[in-house]
């Protein structure tokens, strides 16, 4: 499935090993051509801490901390609505229609207030007859009309689950939202929420800008872990303009540790996953900020090389992941998935480095830069921890 790699992806230094394994094959990829996805959507989604729960009072409160806190002007632009935000039953119409009890003042009115904001508002539906907790209609046999809507209101985020599909093959029912909203002429972020049941990377670069490879997220190491190991298979189909959707970020809701958590923003930053926030932003711990706003992993994440780093060495439960970045530079990420300490090394042949190359070391999360290491990397890591470096070749 995997043809060999443009030349356009692979310029690296004189000092990176042409026959790397990062980035070494990369598919064709006819993209959606709607100038959205770049780089990795960030922001933030209700679902993970608050499921079912929407409200206007939440999204005005949420908007505002992201404003407040410093974390939209690191790049977090997305407010997104989940399921549940609109009535069971369409209007005579046939129109879509907000649920008046928790959003009396409309959606339109939501929209406004999240721009005046200086963010971005998205929105959930489904490409199947219901959304998947039935509390309101899919868009299937509506897609034309529910994306006039969308775009009416000023919405500009489409997230696309993919319940009570009827049977209809995937490329089917979100190829015809695709062209809708592009037809309605507002740019609209198309996220597939199809759970990677039919390979969407090997199809949906054309159709949407990122696309789930995975089932649903769960706060813990298990079900984070399994999530990246899932995602990691098709790395080398992620790019500018089209993105592999492990599913949404639990750091801060509390079932693991920081460290964990530290692994979990560290992986989906390195894999050049979307960067959506699960946590009540409103009353984050300093622990939850600190990795968050993480200026230098976000800016791994955000590269704009927009090559997904990927698993390169596993040594039993220690384990490397590593990818090129713009300038010359690589990403790299020792991990420790093991029940207690050891010592994670990472080759230069591992990563794509040639044996006489010499490198500084910048760790993203301690700050701090070592200079002039030469044919190896090496860190003693407790269980569920890692350490995470940006290389410059000198």
């Amino acid at each position: 499935m995997r043809a060999k790699c443009s030349s356009s992806h692979c310029s690296v230094a004189s000092g990176i090993n042409q026959n790397r394994k990062l980035g070494e094959s990369r598919p064709r990829r006819d993209l959606l051509d709607n100038g959205l996805g770049r780089t990795p959507q960030m922001g933030w989604n209700n679902f993970n801490h608050f499921p079912g729960k929407l409200n206007e009072e939440l999204i005005h409160q949420t908007a505002d901390a992201m404003v407040s806190t410093g974390l939209a002007a690191l790049g977090y632009e997305y407010i997104n609505l989940d399921d549940c935000w609109a009535e069971l039953n369409r209007d005579s119409q046939g129109n879509l229609v907000p649920n008046a009890t928790i959003f009396p003042s409309g959606m339109k009115a939501l929209a406004n207030y999240v721009h005046s904001k200086g963010l971005k508002i998205g929105i959930y539906g489904d490409a199947g007859t219901l959304t998947c907790a039935k509390t309101m209609p899919g868009s299937l046999g509506y897609e034309e009309q529910d994306a006039n809507t969308f775009a009416s209101w000023g919405i500009d985020y489409l997230k696309y689950d993919n319940c009570h599909n009827n049977g209809i093959s995937p490329q089917e029912r979100y190829t015809k939202m695709s062209k809708a909203l592009l037809a309605t002429g507002r740019p609209i972020f198309f996220s597939l929420c199809e759970w990677g049941y039919a390979d969407p990377a090997t199809w949906a670069p054309s159709i949407g800008n990122s696309w789930r490879t995975t089932g649903d997220i769960k706060d813990n190491w298990g079900s984070m872990i399994s999530k990246a190991d899932q995602n990691d298979a098709w790395a080398s189909y992620a790019g500018p303009g089209g993105w592999n959707d492990p599913d949404m970020l639990e750091v801060g809701n509390g079932n693991m540790t920081t460290e964990e958590y530290r692994c979990h923003f560290s992986l989906w930053s390195l894999a050049k996953a979307p960067l959506i926030l699960g946590c009540d932003i409103r009353s984050m711990d300093n622990d939850t900020f600190e990795l968050v706003s993480n200026k230098e992993v976000i800016a791994v994440n955000q590269d704009d090389l927009g090559i997904q780093g990927k698993k390169v060495n596993k040594t039993g439960d220690l384990e490397v992941w590593s990818g090129p970045l713009s300038g010359d530079r690589v990403a790299v990420l020792l991990m420790n998935r093991g029940p207690s300490t050891a010592t994670v090394t990472a080759e230069w042949s591992d990563i794509g480095l040639n044996s006489s190359v010499i490198v500084d070391a910048r760790d993203l999360w301690e700050h701090s830069t070592t200079t002039s290491i030469q044919l190896q990397l090496d860190a003693t890591l407790d269980s569920h921890t890692c350490k995470m470096y940006v290389l410059t070749p000198h």
